[in-house]
């Protein structure tokens, strides 16, 4: 087996009006045979961990998984350990958010 780190990216939406959308990359180890089992296993994280929750001004905030940005081998540590997580905060959120898929369908292809 490998171990693998991952950026999963999800979008922050909240109830709360907000000047610009927020956008959390989290950087996760995967251990997995190989890079096309890591970034399965990556997006399988992603989708199990969308979440909705309370903010500080009890106003409800969800995390909506975007994609995998990116996918390394990396030497041997914990499956699933978050490394670092970063909130991403832009006025188009539609860029990001097609910038997240291209950096997802550049790591697809490497299995094509």
């Amino acid at each position: 087996m490998n171990w693998y780190v991952v950026k999963i990216v999800f979008k922050i939406v909240s109830v709360k009006e907000v000047n610009q959308t927020q956008f959390d990359e989290q950087l996760k180890l995967i251990e997995a045979a190989n890079e096309e089992e890591a970034l399965l296993k990556s997006r399988v994280y992603g989708l199990t961990e969308e979440s909705t929750s309370l903010a500080d001004s009890n106003q409800l905030c969800k995390w909506e998984f975007v994609n995998i940005a990116e996918l390394n081998l990396v030497p041997s540590f914990t499956d699933g350990t978050e490394l670092y997580s970063l909130v991403h905060e832009t006025n188009e959120a539609q860029n990001y958010i097609n910038f997240v898929h291209y950096k997802a369908a550049a790591l697809q292809l490497r299995f094509a």
